[in-house]
């Protein structure tokens, strides 16, 4: 990879590179040891707006008493997403980066704690015990059964239906797409207003210009630029943040640095966790469906994510499913776990990763650098939250264009895949969830394939988990019915 031959003598200084080489498997998979740097970086810059807004929705369900603070939840949502992504690097040798959940820190907050009447600690040990049932799932096998089972065609509409649905995330953050007269419209009134839209339009119209001049980089080149730009323009405009009062503001975070860009972080969401206090409280019966909810969630959500990685880095073997699969289920597995402990909410494998995949990540050496600038960045908060929501967005519409040229591998003369395949790919982005996009898919197969009298050919592993969306789409009247 460095121009020196086998068979020659190396200097002594290439020998760390030729074991990172050798370890993580860099030139097997086609990639070099620059490029996984630069897809590790821009896998976090992706990724860290969840610094800020994991804080911003736990907050209102932390105790009164201000035991744990906003700022002690970024601390620890950065610290338990670098252990685990490095985890992943090292362990699946995986471009996939891990963070709290978003869907998921959102039930905590709003069903468990403000819905259910749990205490944030007691939200936490559901949390754990849900990491560990799945992990329980892995370790016998049967999580990586499930996804083998799915077959090739819907696999793809997984990714396809996630490019859309990150780029409709992407649009959504930039304020690009907002909420108005109809469902959603563009900007504000059907028009493109304020400073960050310009930086937005600035960022992902310089990706694209790159990219089609096939410059390396691009889109940590235009993300840079676009976090430069929104910085200098702040000096002069001093924007808000986003509300109804002020529309053109920024999406979640203000390109400023105000003081030292290193603070000492305060980790005093660690291990607030009460691990039986919601069963004496709502019940078994109850508990139970709030796990599954939260399994169900967690676990579908992994599938389409690792597959839609893969499938971007070109690592998918013939039947769709990556490279040490049931390696990279545990890792997701107990970093679910690992967020109950950390008082962060769940942590899951994160679709921005295709950002980083985007730039040419293709191993774990990826993860790790992200893994580390998450740690750094318990020290480098002011630096992070620098980074506007308009700059990460623009690696997210980006990666969308990109992973929706697998749409061509969905053959769609077959009905029989076609079908499950279209709504697969609709229900992600208009339901906005991954979950829900899968088990509307898996159902309409296995409906499909009855009304075909082809019953006998549907894995039983499908069935099952046919069976349990049924279930997790009407936990609602179930709930209701059982008084739960």
């Amino acid at each position: 990879m460095w121009g020196v031959s086998t068979q020659e003598k190396a200097p002594s200084s290439a020998k760390p590179l030729n074991s990172i080489d050798t370890f993580f498997h860099i030139t097997e998979r086609g990639s070099t040891i620059g490029r996984e740097i630069r897809g590790g970086v821009v896998t976090f810059f992706a990724m860290a707006y969840i610094l800020v807004v994991n804080p911003s929705i736990l907050s209102a369900a932390l105790p009164q008493d201000g035991s744990i603070t906003p700022a002690g939840i970024a601390a620890g949502t950065a610290l338990v997403a670098g252990i685990m992504t490095i985890l992943m690097g090292v362990v699946a040798n995986y471009p996939l980066a891990l963070a709290a959940g978003l869907g998921l820190n959102a039930i905590v907050a709003f069903t468990l704690v403000l819905g259910s009447g749990l205490s944030f600690q007691e939200a936490m040990g559901l949390i754990f015990w849900e990491g560990i049932l799945i992990t329980l799932l892995v370790l016998t096998g049967f999580r990586d059964a499930v996804f083998r089972a799915v077959p090739y065609q819907i696999k793809t509409a997984i990714s396809v239906g996630i490019g859309l649905f990150i780029t409709l995330v992407g649009l959504i953050n930039a304020g690009i797409i907002r909420a108005g007269a109809t469902p959603v419209q563009l900007g504000i009134n059907g028009s493109l207003q304020g400073w960050p839209t310009l930086v937005f339009v600035v960022g992902l119209g310089l990706t694209i210009i790159l990219y089609v001049r096939k410059v390396k980089g691009a889109m940590l080149i235009g993300l840079i630029t676009s976090t430069v730009l929104a910085a200098i323009l702040q000096l002069f405009v001093h924007l808000p943040v986003r509300s109804e009062g002020s529309p053109t503001g920024w999406g979640q975070t203000i390109p400023a640095l105000s003081g030292s860009p290193i603070s000492i972080p305060s980790f005093n969401s660690l291990f607030q966790i009460n691990f039986f206090g919601a069963f004496g409280k709502l019940g078994v019966v109850s508990v139970v469906l709030l796990i599954f909810s939260l399994m169900l969630a967690d676990f579908f959500d992994t599938m389409g994510t690792m597959v839609a990685v893969g499938a971007e880095g070109g690592l998918l073997d013939e039947g769709g499913n990556p490279p040490h699969s049931s390696r990279i289920l545990l890792i997701d597995s107990l970093a679910a776990a690992a967020g109950g402990l950390g008082g962060v909410s769940s942590n899951t494998s994160y679709i921005e990763s295709t950002a980083g995949v985007g730039e040419g990540a293709r191993t774990g050496l990826a993860s790790v650098v992200t893994g580390v600038l998450f740690l750094l960045s318990t020290f480098l908060s002011p630096l992070v939250q620098l980074v506007p929501t308009e700059a990460a967005s623009t690696a997210l519409v980006f990666v969308g264009f990109l992973m929706m040229a697998q749409v061509l591998e969905v053959d769609w003369k077959d009905p029989e895949y076609a079908i499950p395949g279209f709504l697969t790919i609709a229900f992600m982005p208009f339901a906005y969830s991954i979950s829900v996009g899968i088990g509307v898919g898996f159902i309409a197969y296995t409906v499909i394939q009855i009304t075909l009298g082809k019953a006998r050919q549907i894995h039983p592993l499908m069935w099952l988990t046919s069976i349990l969306f049924v279930v997790y789409f009407l936990l609602g009247p179930i709930r209701a019915a059982l008084g739960a």
